[in-house]
């Protein structure tokens, strides 16, 4: 049994799709490569400890700032808890905070966990207004019955 087709059109677009297959192939896999840990992952403080996500590794945490729980440095340094009514993380940030940051709200940071487990963020986003809260905070929120937001049940953008 011979595999090989016997007319010269089949026999070209054979030895088309047979060199394609390996050059589109070497594509998708150096672009998956060079995304590499380009997708930043959303986690709640009881997702990221349920799932025990890897030291060093760059992703976002959510949830509301816990009262009572921010300490500024007087080098710049601040220390806060962001929770999620079920579980905590404590985040250190060195730089200058939203305007909107305040204990109580909603906040989204990005950073990773060192190995003491602390969250250090490189960066800190707060909500814009009283009804705004990104989705995915909003989305936890309700999953542990914490939501408080629009009276429509939807968020404000």
């Amino acid at each position: 049994m011979n595999l090989v087709p016997k007319s010269p059109k089949a026999r070209r677009r054979l030895m088309a799709v047979a060199v394609a297959a390996p050059v589109l192939g070497l594509g998708v896999a150096l672009a998956l490569y060079a995304m590499g840990d380009a997708a930043v992952f959303f986690y709640t403080p009881s997702q990221a400890q349920a799932k025990h996500v890897p030291k060093g590794r760059t992703m976002r945490i959510g949830g509301l700032v816990a009262a009572g729980s921010v300490v500024k440095s007087p080098d710049g340094r601040v220390r806060f808890v962001v929770t999620d009514k079920i579980a905590t993380d404590l985040v250190e940030f060195q730089g200058d905070l939203p305007d909107l940051f305040r204990e109580g709200q909603g906040v989204v940071t990005q950073g990773a966990f060192r190995g003491d487990g602390v969250f250090v963020a490189k960066e800190v986003l707060a909500k814009h207004d009283e009804r705004y809260m990104p989705k995915e905070v909003a989305d936890a929120l309700k999953k542990s019955g914490q939501w408080r937001g629009a009276p429509d049940g939807g968020q404000t953008q």
